[in-house]
């Protein structure tokens, strides 16, 4: 360590005496200018007039008469004279003759009120004016010299400038020796257009399927609760019915309710919401027509759950014994049928309207309800906000069925749809959802037989329900007021909010069920008031 220490201490005095030299340059720099200035060069003359000078006065007495004062005066201002000519040439710079002399009348201008230069001739005053102006080129030269010395590179600035051009030019250079051809760039470009397209495409089939798939495939917690409703029928039936139960579901002085339907839940939010909205609830039966497969899982769910003092029957449609049918011929349940029809028009944008009519299951009615007059068919989509004792005392003039009807689809419209057959053209589609039959007037006027047989006429099968339903019921619809449903709730955005909460009864008709997770969640909020959360098969099998 103290080696170290001897070692660099020369080292710093050799420092110390560069930078004190290099400082004393800088000072005499200044202080030459200062002196030319000042004037205190006029003691140091040529060595002609410093002889003279130092004869005339050895006797220590000088004595000036007004001639001899103003001859060596003169003499003395002619060899100053030569002598800052002859400076200023070798310390002018090279500049034209004519920027000189502006640059020099300026700055003479401009030091005329300059205490240091009156009262001095042209010619010193010329002199002085441009060592005035190589004052801070000499100050700025030496601090350059001194910067330098102390290790700062020369040039920085402009080092780094020189490589950022050399970089600049190999990337030029490099981009010039790559040579591009427009047509082979159109080539890869519409290559990646069509397999982008050809993606969307595939990508929006896959979409559609799985959509299709999520409608129509039951649910897995919905399959789970159906299961275990099932499984625990078989190992706890549920006790039969007394006898003044099984006597109200055949009383035609009860307000009748008949559900077609496969879903256990979905017909259970159906009562809850009409029980609930209900003035008296004990006049009401509700008769829920399913198939063999969800007939024991309903069986046990409406058992073991009570809708305030309505009567819930659970009826399985195969076991149904129909008068005019064959033993060979089962019947199957069919739920009612959504469809959907599209209007394209040349001046006008297309529109789509979503129509839900009766299925073959709905014909059955009068055959299996004997003792009946007049019921309200309920779909399994739909919730109920009011009390609904009204739709009971309705006149419908001899009508069949009260519906709402949708005008926005008239069967003028549909007339090449129909083929040959007669069509009232001022009449409207008319929905399924809400409706009120009259099975009186329906066995008077035959609908099922009407039915049956414009379905053997039609040999096409598309859309035989939708063809052969508006056709039977043609002259048979009592209107309903709008007020009475609002549908679209499947299928359609942007309904208004007050209205669903202020509509008598919500129709769900579309693809986008609400006890799916496809539904829209700003309306299957008001399907999910009427799902118990807490019970334990739904609580097993995740549905919340």
């Amino acid at each position: 360590m103290k080696g170290g220490i001897g070692g660099a201490l020369p080292a710093k005095r050799r420092w110390k005496g560069f930078v004190i030299a290099v400082l004393g340059l800088v000072l005499l720099s200044l202080l030459v200018p200062l002196v030319f200035l000042l004037g205190l060069h006029n003691g140091f003359h040529s060595s002609g007039l410093t002889t003279a000078q130092q004869s005339s006065t050895s006797n220590g007495v000088r004595v000036y008469s007004r001639h001899s004062t103003a001859k060596n005066g003169n003499q003395s201002e002619g060899d100053e004279s030569r002598h800052m000519d002859d400076l200023m040439r070798r310390l002018e710079p090279t500049f034209s003759k004519d920027i000189r002399e502006n640059f020099v009348g300026e700055a003479e201008n401009k030091t005329a009120g300059s205490p240091l230069l009156d009262g001095l001739p042209k010619e010193r005053s010329r002199a002085n004016v441009l060592l005035l102006c190589m004052l801070p080129l000499r100050i700025s030269k030496a601090l350059t010299a001194l910067l330098c010395w102390m290790g700062c590179p020369k040039n920085a600035q402009e080092q780094m400038i020189d490589q950022k051009l050399t970089k600049m030019e190999a990337v030029i250079a490099q981009a010039k020796a790559c040579r591009v051809d427009c047509s082979n760039v159109d080539k890869k470009f519409r290559q990646l257009v069509d397999l982008t397209e050809d993606e969307a495409t595939f990508h929006m089939r896959q979409s559609a399927f799985l959509y299709q798939l999520a409608v129509q495939t039951m649910p897995k917690s919905h399959h789970c609760l159906s299961m275990r409703l099932t499984v625990e029928y078989f190992r706890d039936p549920s006790p039969d019915i007394d006898q003044s139960l099984a006597e109200r579901h055949l009383n035609p002085d009860l307000h009748h309710f008949v559900i077609f339907s496969n879903n256990v839940l979905a017909s259970s939010a159906v009562i809850n919401s009409t029980v609930m909205h209900a003035k008296e609830s004990e006049s009401q039966v509700f008769h829920v027509v399913t198939d063999r497969q969800n007939y024991f899982a309903m069986k046990l769910w409406f058992s073991r759950n009570k809708y305030m003092e309505a009567t819930v029957e659970v009826l399985n449609i195969e076991d149904v014994k129909l008068d005019n049918n064959k033993a060979s011929t089962p019947i199957h349940l069919s739920l009612p049928d959504e469809y959907r029809v599209s209007f394209h028009k040349v001046d006008r944008p297309s529109t789509t309207e979503y129509l839900s009519v009766f299925s073959h299951s709905h014909y059955l009615l009068p055959q299996i309800f004997h003792s009946l007059k007049k019921v309200v068919v309920l779909d399994d989509d739909v919730i109920v906000q009011r009390d609904l004792s009204d739709l009971w005392g309705i006149d419908m003039d001899g009508k069949v069925n009260g519906a709402v009807q949708s005008c926005s689809v008239r069967l003028a419209q549909l007339r090449k749809f129909f083929g040959n057959k007669r069509v009232d053209e001022t009449s409207c589609a008319w929905m399924s959802g809400l409706n009120v039959v009259d099975l009186v007037r329906w066995r008077e006027q035959d609908i099922s037989g009407r039915y049956l047989k414009l379905v053997k006429e039609m040999n096409s099968e598309e859309a035989v329900t939708l063809r052969a339903s508006l056709l039977t019921f043609q002259g048979e619809v009592y209107a309903l007021d709008d007020k009475w449903v609002l549908s679209g709730l499947g299928h359609k955005y942007g309904v208004d909010i007050e209205a669903v909460k202020n509509a008598r009864v919500l129709h769900f008709n579309g693809k986008m069920k609400p006890w799916l997770e496809l539904g829209i969640h700003d309306y299957t909020v008001f399907w999910r008031k009427f799902v118990d959360p807490e019970n334990q098969f739904l609580s097993d099998c995740n549905i919340n």
